[in-house]
This record gives structure tokens, C-alpha cells and sequence, in this order.
């Protein structure tokens, strides 16, 4: 089993609740699944879509085509019904027309207004879609308890089971995994790799699609014990999060592009007092308010060189969920080892997807502080904040931790005991300090993820969010027995990994650039640091993801 679903209608129409109880019966039933969100920027209104893609095998990314239509107005039967496959079905309220045999149409207002509660009719509907797919009624008052009151919860289940009562099974529920699974967006694996990592500070203004980090953090601040602050926009938010990683602890904070845009100032005082931080930087199609709820991969090149001046910053691309908890709890670790900043690349559609993964283990977080010993100064040893060192890093003492000694930071160019100079020898010693940093780290990159034939003829690169589609499209092109592909995905991206793409590009006879964006920033970056071409690129820049099909079709075609 495979499917594919869609649920569409209007904001307000109850989309929301429909997909996250459909999502949630479906994960306590073993089933793997990736839900996928399409919505407009308006609180009522509009066109709004969840496309729902379960198996008993592991799904990773969203699919094209459509197996069922669960739609709440008829705007989303005219739209979808052109993906809808052969043997598919179309499950609709009586007051939606067509002509279409796969459509299937119950009185689920009629149902939920005898029942007194015209917003149960979501359950109406549910119940007739678990009956096609052949299951019960299970876990469905568990979910709903957590939601709603006693009485709520009844009606609901009344709603469901007259739903079920309404339609025949036409399909046979598989065996499914026993194995324990979470459901979770990658936003929310951002939160919970920085709380693994020991971050107590988190201030960000709200900003689609970064907010949802802030909102999970608010949730368990408490239990938490982190101090999350709502600042009056994103100036103040990382100028908080940079005096409170000064003060000793780990802190943080997110946005989108357009909201970094206002943070790099900031980001430069960050490199130059040399402060570790973390920026979570969630992209959207731009420039200036551009598609607040669509997704792009746009601002790669742009938070590389983000901030004037020359100082080294870490930029990681985030591929999945998984890679988001873990990358996450990496980047606290890096940015105080090497005393930077470090922004995580996100996008809308990986922050708003839905996606069972492997509970994570936390026995693979460390948290190393690699803050300098106190002993040493307070037996006396002389501290400079900006001593100048073999490999570039200071040692970094938190402020007030010894007695009557000094952790001077400054904006300004400074000497080694962060006192402001202007002396051309001192600023050429610390511009070469500060750069050291970055030759250091390089050693310590991981190299992007190969998929595919280990000879490929043919090779695909991309980066962060891509790595689900990149996978899918690979079996499906080499499926073909055309020729052999194989994908590079980058997870690391600034400094840029050299080792894989070179010994993979020495092999492969062509290389094709895929991103979602109009210049091919990740082609751009390739040639200027290695200085390798590639030979074709497919982009895609409509604010919609690329799909592994979209994906296949397009490289086929420029190999043509």
C-alpha cells in the first residue's frame, strides 16, 4: 500500500484538524507517512491543500499523482481532479458537483447538524475514508480526549462511525511496522536538537516559516527551564541572543530571509567579538515580503557573505527532519568551539511537512562547552580575551566567573585584551587570528550524502531540503536502465566539502545542477571554490517543491 492523498477546501474549513487526526491514526497503525502543506498567506479564504503520503514502507517526500480527494468545497475537485489517477476517488460533501464516477458524496453537514455540532462533519468524512481503506475506529478517541471535552469527543466518535457505516472497504489493510516512530516537522527537530544541546536563550520575531520553532520552544519552556523571548523585531532578537551567549550560556535565534536581512549587521558584531551563535534562517521566496508561505532555496549565497567585512561563519544546510535534531545540537558545539556564528538553512517546505521518523537518541548528543579553565586565571595567569594562538581560538572565560578579571568585547577592532586600537600591525594579526578559524574547520565537515550508482554516469547535486526528492528520483531514473545516476547532497555547505564531489565528478561524464531557485547558487559556489562547471542545472523558483518525478522528467530532458 501507497497512497496518496489530498485534503483541499478553504482556510477555516477544518483541513488542519482533518490531516493531523488522519496523520496521527495513521502513525499509531505502523504506517509510514510524509504530509505535506500548501496554504495561502490569509486566515480565512483562499485555496489551501495537506497531501497525505502513507505506506507500510518508508515515505521520505511528497508525490504528484493522487490515489484520493478528500474535498471540502468545489473549487478543490476542479483543481485536483486532473491528478487524480484512474483508480482513484474522490470523497465530497452532497453539495459538491461532477460528473466524475470516482466521486463519492455523503451528507456529512447533514450528519454533523443532527448531531449538533455542524464542525464534526471532518469526522463524517473520516470515518467513510477508513472504511475504504478498510480500517476501524481505533486510536481515534485517544487522539480526540487530548483535544476536546467529554462531550465533544462523543459526538465526534458518533460522526465517525456514521461515516464508516456509509462506505465499503476497497482495500485490504497491510501488516504494518511494530517499530515506535514520531511524527514530526523539521521546525520542531530545530527546538528539540537545541534543547538537547543544552541552549537556555532563544529570542526571534515571528516570521512564517521560522515562527514555529519559537512557538514549540514557548511550549516547553517551562519544563524546560529556557527563557524564550518575543523581541519587538529581528534587530533586537539577535542582539538579546548575542548578549546572552556573552553571558555564558547558549543561545539562539531564527527568522526568515526577510528578517535576516535585518540581523547582519549583527552578525558581523558576532563574528568580530568573536561570539558563538546560532541563527536558524527558515527561507521563503523573496526579495521584500515575496510568497510569506510558498518555499525557495534563494538565500544560499547570500547568508554565505551576509554581514561586510571578512570573518569566518558556518553555514549548514538542514536535508530531513533526523538531520535537523542532530545538525542542530552539532552547530552549539561548533559555534563555541570555534567562538562563530553558525546558521542552519531551512525552508517552508521542509518546516511545514509532516514526516515518521526514528525516535531520536539522545546518547548521540555531547555537549561540549570548550569554555577555558578558571583555574588557570585565578591563580594568577594574565587573561586576553583575543590572545593570539596557534590555531585561532582565544580561550573564552565567561564574564564575572573570576574575580576581577576583565572579558572585554567590543565592536571595534580591538588587541589581544579586547582594548580598541587602530594599529595596522595588531588589526593584520587579528584579521589572520580570526581566519585560522576557518582553515581549522574545514576538517571537520562532513561531506554530503552520495545516493545512487557508485559509477554513475551521470551526477545530480543539490542541497538541504532536496535530499528526499534527490533519493526518490534517483531510483526512479536509474530505473530507467538508461544510463547510471547518482546525487550529491550537500548538508555542510559553507566551507564548502571538496573531498566526494571531486573524486564522484572525476568519474561521472555529466553534471547536473538541481536547486530550487533561478541562478543555481549551489553551481555558482561549486566553480568558484573548486572551479568545477557543471553541465546542466534544473531549477524550479514557483514557490511549489520540486517532486521526484518533476525531478526525473527534467533531467531526462536536458540529457536529451
Amino acid at each position: 500500500m501507497n497512497f496518496n492523498l489530498l485534503i483541499g477546501g478553504a482556510a477555516g474549513q477544518g483541513m488542519e484538524t482533518l490531516s493531523s487526526n488522519l496523520s496521527k491514526i495513521l502513525q499509531r497503525r505502523g504506517y509510514h507517512l510524509f504530509t505535506l502543506q500548501d496554504y495561502m498567506s490569509r486566515v480565512r479564504g483562499g485555496h489551501n491543500f495537506f497531501q497525505i503520503r502513507f505506506s507500510e514502507n518508508e515515505v521520505k517526500t511528497h508525490r504528484d499523482d493522487l490515489d484520493g480527494i478528500i474535498a471540502l468545497n468545489q473549487e478543490t475537485v476542479d483543481l485536483h481532479i486532473g491528478r487524480l489517477n484512474p483508480d482513484g476517488f474522490i470523497i465530497a460533501d452532497e453539495d459538491v458537483r461532477s460528473d466524475d464516477k470516482r466521486l463519492i458524496t455523503i451528507p456529512a453537514k447533514k450528519i454533523a447538524k443532527e448531531l449538533g455540532n455542524p464542525k464534526v462533519q471532518s469526522s463524517v468524512i473520516l470515518g467513510a475514508l477508513l472504511k475504504i481503506y478498510g480500517m476501524d475506529v481505533l486510536h481515534l478517541e485517544d487522539i480526540l480526549s487530548k483535544k476536546f471535552n467529554e462531550k465533544v469527543v462523543n459526538q465526534n466518535i458518533e460522526a465517525f462511525e456514521k461515516g464508516h457505516d456509509l462506505e465499503t472497504a476497497r482495500y485490504e489493510e497491510p501488516e504494518t511496522s511494530k517499530e515506535p516512530t514520531m511524527l514530526v516537522q523539521a521546525n520542531e527537530s530545530i527546538a528539540l536538537g537545541a534543547l538537547a544541546a543544552g541552549m537556555k536563550f532563544y529570542s526571534a520575531y515571528p516570521m512564517t516559516p521560522a515562527t514555529s520553532i519559537m512557538s514549540y520552544l514557548v511550549k516547553k519552556s517551562i519544563p524546560a527551564k529556557v527563557v524564550v523571548e518575543q523581541a519587538e523585531d529581528e534587530i533586537a532578537a539577535i542582539n538579546m541572543a548575542i548578549g546572552a551567549s556573552y553571558a555564558g550560556v547558549r543561545a539562539m535565534t531564527g527568522t526568515s530571509g526577510g528578517g535576516y536581512s535585518l540581523m547582519v549587521e549583527a552578525v558581523g558584531m558576532a563574528g568580530i567579538t568573536e561570539t558563538p551563535l546560532v541563527i536558524a534562517e527558515i527561507q521563503r521566496p523573496g526579495p521584500a515580503t515575496g510568497l510569506p508561505t510558498r518555499t525557495e532555496q534563494s538565500d544560499l549565497k547570500f547568508v554565505i557573505n551576509s554581514s561586510h567585512g571578512e570573518f569566518p561563519k558556518m553555514v549548514i544546510a538542514l536535508r530531513h527532519p533526523e538531520d535537523a535534531f542532530y545538525q542542530t545540537a552539532r552547530a552549539f558545539n561548533l559555534a563555541d568551539k570555534y567562538q562563530i556564528p553558525i546558521i542552519l538553512l531551512g525552508d517552508q517546505y521542509m518546516a511545514d511537512a509532516v514526516r515518521t521518523v526514528t525516535p531520536f537518541d539522545l546518547d548521540k548528543i555531547t555537549i561540549e562547552r570548550h569554555l577555558a579553565d578558571e583555574e588557570i586565571y585565578r591563580n594568577g595567569k594574565e587573561y586576553k580575551r583575543y590572545e593570539l594562538t596557534e590555531n585561532g581560538i582565544s580561550p573564552r572565560l565567561v564574564p564575572g566567573k573570576v574575580e576581577g578579571t576583565m572579558v572585554n568585547s567590543d565592536s571595534d577592532e580591538h588587541d589581544e585584551a579586547g582594548n580598541i586600537t587602530e594599529a595596522s600591525d595588531v588589526r593584520i594579526n587579528m584579521v589572520e587570528k580570526r581566519a585560522k578559524k576557518l582553515e581549522l574547520l574545514k576538517e571537520e565537515l562532513l561531506e554530503p550524502d552520495f545516493m545512487g550508482e557508485e559509477d554513475a554516469d551521470v551526477l545530480l547535486l543539490g542541497w538541504g531540503s532536496l535530499h528526499s526528492q534527490l533519493s526518490e528520483a534517483i531510483d526512479l531514473l536509474n530505473a530507467t536502465g538508461d544510463k547510471k545516476f547518482g546525487a550529491l547532497v550537500f548538508g555542510d555547505i559553507w566551507p564548502l566539502p571538496e573531498k566526494l564531489l571531486r573524486a564522484y565528478q572525476a568519474k561521472a561524464k555529466v553534471l547536473v545542477n538541481v536547486e530550487q531557485n533561478y541562478t543555481g547558487q549551489l553551481a555558482d559556489l561549486i566553480s568558484e571554490v573548486t572551479g568545477i562547471r557543471v553541465d546542466h542545472s534544473v531549477l524550479k523558483y514557483d514557490g511549489r517543491p520540486l517532486s521526484a518525478t518533476e525531478i526525473k522528467s527534467k533531467v531526462l530532458e536536458v540529457l536529451s
